[in-house]
């Protein structure tokens, strides 16, 4: 599924009408590839139609389907696009209020995690529409654990969410203080301004860490959520912006284990790893990192696999990958594709799409971060109304495949 590292921002003006053009480009692809040519011409006067009336129009169920499926087959940082056709759409544009919201995205784990076969699905909320507020989601993922800042400077949990957590507790939330405290819901909606919502135990499925062959590992008490759901993107479908839409699949294990779990400004566990082997911490060149890193990566492939939770190897998707690169080909699509994110974080040479050159280009439908969403998701703002805030910049470190 998409991983969304350090994502480009992309401004958008929320006032201005929809684009024409891009509709209509939008509804050609759309009958193209689904063989409906014949209603094409009427689907595009009626579209004309409603822009002209009203600065916007709505999409179809169909439409959307197919315009959330192409936005994850254009994501050119995602390695998994293989599955493009499989993503499940529920559809909640009529859910306004943030109580609705907030039930649909308990849904929406609670479908994904599909007893540990985690189906890639989307939620789409209202679009923004011309001149109006629209609702979002603060939190750069639905489940995040949160980062306890000490008085001594030292962080219990996730350090990238320092921040963030300094903000919904600002808000009235109490955490455990312990390392993996599960972040609440901040959902800003023009009604009601951002509330903060606890995901309820049911919707949050975590697996516990163990290593097949080392014991002492379960004693580090390290655990991952399952589901990766990105929630502070804004879908483009056809010059229409749905802010508010939070999307799946499932882990690539290298995420939790070369980058979650082993960043030095996340939890930062190779040397504890190293340590626990009896490694020549020293000096770098035995290697140490290197051989915890591996380490560290068989025992999340490992729990995830014990434990019945949809995961998968990064060599295995190189190579589905690669697949899906001759699938299009034969279709005559071009794949965009940023080299930077394909190649995975843990052996990236050992894999197929390492040594290959590809072709980038920003197509649509897609997946875009707005700067105001990147810096909330950082809690890089105060609590303001949807779609108004003022704070830009707060670029985040590298983070995720999905």
């Amino acid at each position: 599924m998409p991983g969304y590292r350090d994502v480009p921002t992309s401004r958008w003006d929320p006032d201005a009408p929809t684009d024409v053009d891009e509709a209509e480009a939008f509804l050609r692809l759309f009958h193209d590839e689904n063989d409906d040519s014949r209603n094409l011409l009427p689907r595009l006067a009626a579209v004309r139609a409603e822009i002209a009336a009203t600065g916007t129009y709505t999409h179809t169920r169909a439409e959307l389907t197919f315009g959330a499926r192409v936005a994850w087959r254009n994501s050119s940082r995602c390695i998994g696009r293989l599955y493009w056709r499989s993503l499940r759409l529920l559809d909640r544009r009529d859910v306004h209020s943030a109580d609705g919201i907030y039930s649909s995205l308990v849904e929406h784990l609670c479908t994904a995690t599909n007893n540990g076969n985690i189906r890639p699905t989307i939620t789409v909320f209202p679009p923004a529409r011309p001149g109006e507020r629209y609702a979002r989601i603060w939190n750069e993922q639905l489940i995040r654990y949160a980062g306890h800042r000490r008085s001594d400077g030292s962080v219990v949990g996730d350090p990238r969410y320092v921040d963030f957590t300094a903000t919904v507790t600002a808000m009235g939330w109490i955490g455990k203080g312990s390392a993996f405290d599960i972040l609440p819901l901040v959902i800003d909606t023009p009604a009601d301004g951002p509330r903060l919502f606890d995901l309820p135990e049911h919707a949050v499925s975590e697996v516990h860490l163990t290593h097949p062959e080392h014991p002492w590992f379960a004693n580090l008490d390290l655990r991952w959520h399952v589901v990766p759901a990105i929630s502070h993107m804004r879908l483009t479908i056809g010059g229409i912006h749905y802010p508010c839409a939070p999307f799946n699949g499932w882990y690539l294990g290298a995420e939790i284990g070369a980058r979650n779990l082993a960043d030095l400004d996340r939890y930062n566990m190779l040397l504890v790893v190293a340590e626990n082997l009896g490694l020549d911490t020293s000096t770098d060149v035995t290697l140490w990192r290197d051989r915890a890193l591996v380490e560290l990566n068989i025992a999340v492939l490992h729990s995830f696999t014990a434990a019945g939770m949809r995961i998968s190897d990064h060599h295995t998707e190189a190579h589905l990958f690669c697949t899906h690169l001759e699938r299009e080909a034969r279709l005559g699509r071009p794949v965009p594709t940023d080299w930077t994110w394909i190649v995975p974080p843990l052996s990236g040479s050992t894999t197929p799409v390492f040594h290959r050159y590809y072709h980038e280009a920003d197509l649509r439908p897609n997946f875009y971060l707005d700067p105001e969403a990147r810096a909330l998701s950082l809690g890089a703002a105060a609590p303001v109304a949807a779609g108004r805030c003022p704070v830009t910049g707060a670029s985040p470190q590298p983070n995720k495949y999905m």
